[in-house]
């Protein structure tokens, strides 16, 4: 299947994030003729760990360079970056969410366009900066919604708030989960609050009203349904705060819970479970909503401060990801990636990155303006709220009043 798409509108948004570090002003990690013999794999998405460090041995195979795969824990990646860059300890090669999260950034990200293949990435999906030079290389395209057990959920049935609720109801009575997020910041409130937003006439200029403080969540229609839907998640499913994704995932794949909201990222996960049943990736049917949303994650970008021979061996791996045989092998078969570059072709996809694709080439996608929104406000400002409204009555007038109020405080501290 060919999967290449050349107007996919505004794109960004959860779910890699990949970085490679030569390892600064280590001697050891330099050949004879000055060149890196060594770099590090920063990243945090647990889901395709195994498949990196079997990555690494085959690019130390080839290449002779090794690859070192850090982890990392927690949702402060972008704070661990930014301290190790403000150190001098910084990788050479790191990923970022384009838009607001790349643009505080914009110092350290050195000019990519020498690269063979970027005139063959599809359009909008490269990062450019303030000079129109391309600066983030996007690694796939991703989408979200509501995955579901197609034994349990009829989702073309889930088109509204009152089937979806209907749906949960149900679910409940007959002793299953209904509908599932998890504890961490982008599955608990991020992923989920971006339907909204991505549900306004022009998303980036709601946006800026709301930073300038001439909008309001509360007294917009889209916003005031999401939180109707969020109290029916509350009143008829399980806390999300004690699970985690690992247990969100495991349930899903065990039967006890009927949908969750995620994206098909999460598929590898249900790689050791027994899986009986074919999933599927619907809409959250938000105000009657028929799309999901996609775009790009995060894409990769160089440290411009690092050295020459540093800079070189991280564009040297990009080469090798994105045109060997090797490299596009592990893209897309290996991690379930899907193609952005004009030429690749993945005739192994998933079900949920299948339907990604199939959303995509039907024009049915939203967009994720979440990646413009304030530079850590999940994290910091929206999670507390999210952790609140699952552990207290409040109401969702009082959670959107909140929300304003956390948005607001984020823009403080800009």
């Amino acid at each position: 299947m060919k999967l290449f798409k050349k107007t996919m509108g505004v794109l960004l948004a959860a779910s890699v994030l990949l970085s490679l570090s030569a390892c600064a002003g280590k001697d050891n990690d330099k050949g004879s003729e000055g060149e890196a013999t060594k770099i590090v794999l920063f990243q945090s998405k647990v889901e395709i760990i195994d498949q990196l460090e079997d990555m690494a041995e085959a690019y130390k195979e080839e290449t002779g360079v090794e690859i070192e795969v850090w982890g990392t824990t927690g949702d402060d990646y972008v704070q661990q970056l930014k301290t190790k860059l403000a150190n001098n300890q910084g990788p050479t090669l790191f990923s970022l969410l384009p838009g607001s999260e790349s643009d505080t950034m914009a110092s350290y990200l050195e000019d990519l366009s020498d690269l063979s293949f970027v005139d063959k990435i599809a359009e909008g999906m490269a990062t450019t900066n303030a000079d129109g030079k391309i600066v983030g290389i996007p690694y796939t395209m991703e989408g979200f919604g509501m995955v579901y057990n197609k034994d349990l959920v009829d989702a073309s049935k889930v088109t509204d708030y009152d089937s979806f609720v209907a749906m949960l109801q149900e679910q409940k009575a007959g002793g299953v989960e209904g509908f599932g997020l998890s504890q961490e910041s982008y599955f608990l409130i991020g992923h989920i609050l971006n339907t909204p937003f991505a549900l306004q006439e022009d998303p980036l200029a709601y946006i800026e009203k709301l930073n300038a403080g001439e909008v309001k969540m509360a007294d917009t229609p889209e916003f005031q349904e999401f939180a109707k839907f969020m109290e029916a998640i509350r009143a008829n499913c399980y806390n999300p705060l004690e699970y985690n994704y690992d247990k969100e995932c495991g349930d899903f794949a065990t039967g006890k819970t009927a949908a969750i909201h995620q994206g098909n990222w999460c598929y590898s996960m249900f790689a050791d479970y027994d899986v009986t049943f074919e999933m599927g990736l619907a809409p959250l049917p938000l105000c009657g909503n028929d799309k999901i949303a996609v775009s790009v994650p995060n894409a990769w970008f160089v440290n411009s401060q690092a050295s020459d021979a540093e800079k070189k061996a991280a564009k040297d791996f990009l080469e090798w990801l994105y045109t060997s045989e090797t490299g596009t092998h592990y893209l897309m078969d290996e991690f379930g990636f899907l193609p952005v570059i004009e030429g690749m072709e993945s005739e192994n996809l998933d079900p949920l990155s299948a339907q990604v694709a199939e959303y995509a080439a039907a024009g049915k996608t939203i967009t994720w303006p979440m990646n413009a929104w304030p530079t850590g406000i999940v994290d910091v400002y929206l999670v507390p709220v999210a952790q609140e409204f699952f552990t207290t009555d409040m109401d969702g007038a009082a959670f959107l009043q909140r929300l304003d109020e956390a948005w607001a405080q984020a823009n403080e501290q800009k």
